[in-house]
């Protein structure tokens, strides 16, 4: 755990991100169109958080039912608590909101909900019975 108190600016979270951007300029009407080649664009993103707490910050390795795994970092700064994992390829920041039992996280049209070891990655946009994108359970938690 952090101890707040020895920070001079509060917790820092510093999360380093790749992208690429496309433009497309429209194409003359007697030549077919072509696409513009993309740059590549490198993004840091960094986030203090002001808490009235310790700042605890701790890394779970999740195995998933189709035999992919990854890593989730939790931050927990009471009021926020974060999680932050990938999907699809990018990195998404989840905030907590309310949930009956466990934690459940959301980030865009997405839902991170733990209970215990297991946890469930969700499309909100999908159709209601639509299956999760990701059943997964802890494999390893990490300080």
């Amino acid at each position: 755990m952090i101890d707040l108190r020895s920070l001079i600016a509060g917790g820092v979270l510093v999360l380093a991100a790749g992208a690429a951007l496309a433009q497309e300029a429209p194409a003359p009407a007697e030549t077919a169109p072509t696409a513009p080649a993309a740059p590549t664009v490198t993004a840091t993103l960094t986030l203090s958080l002001e808490a009235t707490s310790d700042i605890e910050r701790r890394t779970v390795i999740y195995q998933c039912d189709d035999g992919t795994g990854f890593r989730t970092q939790y931050v927990n700064a009471a009021p926020n608590f974060l999680a932050i994992l990938p999907v699809e390829g990018d990195t998404y920041i989840f905030v907590t909101t309310v949930s009956g039992s466990g934690a459940r996280y959301v980030s865009g049209p997405y839902e991170w909900w733990t209970k215990g070891d297991e946890a469930t990655l969700r499309d909100l946009q999908a159709a209601e019975d639509a299956p999760p994108l990701a059943t997964c359970l802890a494999a390893a938690n990490t300080p």
